[in-house]
């Protein structure tokens, strides 16, 4: 094994996107560990960092050198590379020529299809410091940068101009050029409080160096963690907390290096406008943090990170409220002037406003919404003329100065505004409600009529977009479809709506526009594509569910989501049967020999022909099962079905043992596939358990 010791790659550049810094250090680090270990060369534990102005990797126990490889090139057999003479052909000679030898160095090797020439050869492996400055820029040059910039006179290409480059392996600088900036042991601090190049002596010495004479955090998560205690602290002093504040800590970590927080304030007056715009105003524009009392309300105050040790802070604090101002201030003005007219005023507005070519204007989407709200509403027992109404104002905060400035209150502000209209509560809340789930991990709507107006938003733009042939193709899914899905899924599931799902997908595939595709086959398409939404939905939910319990519950293809929770939960508690794994084999036995028969339709079974003591006991058991499972699995009390069809694995075990199936005659062939299909049939009632591998 060669000499190892630890490795660090810095490339220092102007200020990173704030929001994808973290996204670079990792896809970084991982990518130049993937290349390392491609490579083959042998390493201990990798470390990434990153700050504003720099993305850094090092790499324990790097190996100085690859493992030397034997190399064996097989050539042509011997009895094609030497003539009967003995003496070397052209296919020898050739083959010689290509290993870079003379033919008396090459070998044989003898295989069960004869012997052949072949030439072995050890490569040296490569120093370290030759293969990492290409691995390295290799692994820039893949990181999930959208749009690259070009600087100076070169032509290389980076997400910032890049303006240094460590590179130590030990106590080695390794002086290459990487990205077109040569590689030293230099590194820079703090814009502001540190000056001139900071050497590096070994890997080691690099986060320190950089804290006590760069005034630079270059551990993210380190500096991400006294952003938080230090905002907290703050917050504490100031007799409140911080509200808000997990969206914030990675965006801030990454706009500072060298983190203290300080508390500004605001004038009462503002906290009169609605809270999320008070912390949207704070949050969005200035990465402020708001500040809450002990009862959830906020205070007049906010916590801002500065960059720096100011040596007076007092100027910093003053300059950040100063800022902040005409911020609220415009919210303030926002607020006024939107109350002065009504949504409904504004419904015919609407129509100036195109929601996407195609598929007409928001006063469209507001009507296809409405009506199909009114449907899930009738199936739900629901407030259908509440629904109706949410519907058709859900849109018109959409034209208001308040959801202009900040497009992320759509519909909150829909929901203050139409309180401020007089317009009755539940239809505010649903309003309100209606774009939730916007993430992953959001809360789903926590009121009925919320429930049904953020499906039928969701179901209608899924419905539109499939309509005119948009859908999502790889990773591009610039109309949010999937998380749209997935939406619906979670909205149907958790709160335990109980809806037909193909009917509901036609009902908003029949409220598009007409176009060029036909109606039955977008509807058929966005079933199968909210399918495999349901699977993730699943898998993620739920680690140890296998894909092949998940198909075996999608083969019957139910109608109702909630319907497939509770088959997919019975089917889980079947896997773990000690029964489970003999009638899954048995079951896809039985669909084998259906398949093989041709799949015979419209047999039934008739007791004369029942001869064998295995098949009478088989149809014995199964008549008895049949009228315990009927009611159950009307019921949808799956798991208790499940559970008596279990006891049918002795009568099945046997019937296989003791039976021909396709025996020569006739009658009794058909008689026992019909006996067979009524097994399957029955357990087809709850899932295709012939899917699932158990053993």
């Amino acid at each position: 094994m060669s000499r190892a010791d630890d490795f660090l790659v810095e490339v220092g550049t102007e200020e990173l996107p704030p929001k994808a810094l973290r996204s670079l250090m990792d896809a970084f680090s991982e990518g130049l560990v993937g290349a390392v270990d491609g490579a083959g060369l042998e390493h201990g534990a990798v470390h990434a960092y990153a700050s504003p102005r720099r993305l850094a990797v090092r790499i324990d126990g790097l190996s100085r050198q690859q493992a030397d490889r034997n190399l064996e090139q097989k050539g042509p057999p011997t009895k094609i590379a030497f003539d009967k003479d003995g003496k070397p052909t052209a296919a020898a000679t050739a083959f010689a020529k290509k290993c870079g030898v003379d033919v008396s160095a090459l070998g044989t090797t003898r295989t069960d299809k004869g012997e052949w020439l072949v030439f072995e050869a050890v490569e040296k492996g490569k120093e370290a410091t030759e293969l990492m400055p290409v691995l390295i820029e290799r692994s820039l040059a893949s990181l999930p940068i959208p749009r690259r910039m070009r600087w100076g006179a070169g032509d290389v290409e980076f997400v910032r101009p890049i303006h240094w480059v460590v590179m130590l392996h030990g106590t080695d600088v390794v002086a290459s050029p990487v990205m077109q900036t040569v590689a030293g042991n230099a590194t820079y601090g703090h814009r502001f409080h540190s000056s001139g190049p900071i050497a590096l002596s070994e890997p080691d010495d690099y986060l320190g160096a950089l804290e006590h004479q760069g005034r630079v955090i270059a551990d993210f998560d380190r500096r991400r963690e006294m952003v938080r205690n230090g905002v907290e602290a703050a917050a504490m002093d100031a007799g409140g907390h911080i509200v808000e504040g997990e969206s914030l800590y990675d965006e801030v970590a990454a706009l500072v290096e060298w983190p203290v927080a300080l508390v500004g304030r605001f004038d009462e007056k503002y906290l009169g406008l609605p809270m999320e715009v008070v912390i949207s105003t704070l949050t969005g524009h200035q990465r402020y943090f708001p500040v809450a009392d002990n009862s959830g309300a906020l205070l007049p105050l906010f916590v801002t990170v500065a960059n720096l040790e100011s040596k007076d802070p007092d100027q910093v604090r003053e300059g950040n409220e100063r800022v902040i101002r005409p911020r609220l201030a415009d919210a303030a003005f926002f607020w006024d002037s939107d109350r002065r007219y009504t949504l409904e005023s504004r419904r015919d507005t609407l129509r100036e406003v195109i929601y996407q070519r195609g598929l007409g204007s928001l006063a469209d989407k507001s009507r296809r919404v409405a009506k199909i709200a009114a449907w899930l509403a009738s199936r739900l027992a629901a407030d259908k003329a509440g629904a109706e109404r949410a519907a058709e104002l859900s849109k018109c905060d959409l034209l208001t100065g308040m959801v202009g400035e900040f497009p992320e209150l759509q519909g909150t502000m829909g929901r203050y505004y139409a309180l401020s209209d007089g317009e009755p509560e539940a239809v505010a809340e649903a309003i309100g409600e209606h774009y939730r789930p916007r993430f992953a991990g959001d809360s789903v709507p926590a009121t009925g009529i919320g429930r049904i107006l953020a499906v039928a938003d969701k179901l209608d733009t899924l419905a539109g977009v499939f309509s005119i042939g948009k859908k999502p193709t790889g990773n591009r899914d610039p109309f949010g479809l999937r998380r749209a899905a997935l939406g619906v899924i979670r909205i149907f599931i958790e709160c335990a709506l109980d809806v037909d799902l193909k009917k509901l997908i036609a009902k908003a595939v029949s409220q598009q526009p007409k176009g060029k595709l036909e109606n039955a086959a977008i509807a058929d398409d966005l079933y199968h594509f909210i399918s495999d939404r349901l699977r993730r939905y699943f898998l993620d939910r739920d680690a140890g569910l296998a894909t092949e319990t998940f198909e075996a519950v999608m083969a019957r293809q139910p109608d109702s989501l909630l319907d497939f929770d509770r088959r997919l939960a019975a089917v889980q508690t079947f896997t773990r049967l000690e029964q489970a794994e003999s009638l899954a084999a048995a079951n896809k036995r039985i669909a084998n020999i259906l398949r093989q028969a041709g799949d015979p339709e419209g047999l039934s079974v008739s007791k004369k022909l029942l001869t064998d003591d295995a098949e009478q006991a088989l149809y014995n058991a199964l008549d008895n099962a049949r009228q315990k499972v009927g009611p159950l699995i009307g019921d949808r009390h799956y798991a208790e079905a499940l559970n008596i069809l279990a006891d049918l694995r002795d009568p099945v075990d046997r019937f296989f043992d003791d039976v021909m199936v396709m025996t020569d005659d006739a009658a009794v062939r058909k008689n026992r596939l019909a006996l067979l299909g009524e097994v399957r049939s029955l357990f087809l009632d709850v899932a295709d358990i012939s899917r699932l591998s158990l053993s």
